[in-house]
């Protein structure tokens, strides 16, 4: 019997280097746009989320509990969260006064102090935001607080969403509960027991005004124990609070032809 030559197998098709770089390529987009579909999924729902419950922890609290063990310190974080029926209508008017006196008529920015704070910097001054209320909620509620393009475009599109999502009422009692007043001390309420045993709902101009003067450098600026800086801060402040607009959630006034524009700058 003759035998037959054993035939070599088929060649498998060999797939083209060009064809296997396009498929990665592929694979990689599609994982960059499912992270970003899902970035946008969650942060859409935190934000919903956070529009009707009380925010307990910041990332700055997270920071600055770590900072504290790292140097061997006990954490210290005094909160209490309360209603924005429960905060006296002169902090919420102090903390207009001085950080945002546009906050009740603008979408989360202005504009105009951004510009400011552009050219101051362009100065070569020291560097300071034009960051308006509803950014610092953004940045304090949803971010680290680093210095960074990257952080400054996510602050953005917070706020964006905070000011589509949230009222302005809810913008003002969150940042009023969140906010950094004092090493360790965050929130009005806070505040008002540690620097002038008494309560946010029960704050006078003066003490208002105090802790709105501190806001910029809550861990150098003590408002329980002010300095003469604060004190002339703070006189300027109840001296605003005077001149501006009466803050009413319940009513909206046009933009007042007459803006006053005395506010401390941050980023």
């Amino acid at each position: 019997m003759t035998n037959k030559p054993i035939s070599e197998p088929a060649n498998k098709t060999k797939i083209p280097a060009n064809a296997s770089r396009r498929s990665l390529s592929s694979r990689f987009f599609r994982f960059i746009r499912n992270l970003f579909i899902t970035f946008f999924i969650v942060s859409i729902l935190w934000v919903v989320l956070a529009r009707f419950l009380p925010v307990y922890v910041t990332p700055l609290m997270v920071i600055r509990s770590v900072e504290a063990l790292s140097q061997g310190e006990m954490p210290k974080n005094s909160k209490t969260w309360v209603p924005i029926e429960a905060i006296s209508p002169n902090m919420v008017q102090a903390v207009v006064a001085s950080e945002d006196n546009l906050f009740l008529h603008h979408h989360g920015f202005s504009f105009n102090d951004m510009s400011r704070a552009f050219e101051h910097n362009l100065e070569g001054k020291r560097v300071r935001g034009g960051s308006t209320i509803s950014q610092q909620t953004a940045k304090n509620v949803f971010l680290f607080p680093n210095r960074s393009y990257i952080r400054k475009g996510l602050e953005a599109y917070f706020t964006v969403l905070i000011e589509l999502v949230w009222s302005k009422q809810r913008i003002m009692e969150v940042y009023l509960n969140v906010i950094e007043t004092g090493k360790g001390i965050y929130g009005v309420e806070a505040a008002a027991e540690e620097h002038f045993g008494t309560t946010a709902l029960e704050l006078s101009k003066s003490q208002a005004a105090l802790i709105a003067a501190c806001l910029p450098n809550p861990r150098r600026f003590d408002a329980g124990n002010p300095s003469g800086y604060i004190q002339r801060r703070k006189s300027q402040i109840v001296n605003l609070m005077g001149k501006i607009e009466q803050v009413n959630f319940n009513r909206i006034a046009p933009l007042p032809k007459h803006k006053h524009k005395h506010r401390h700058h941050r980023s």
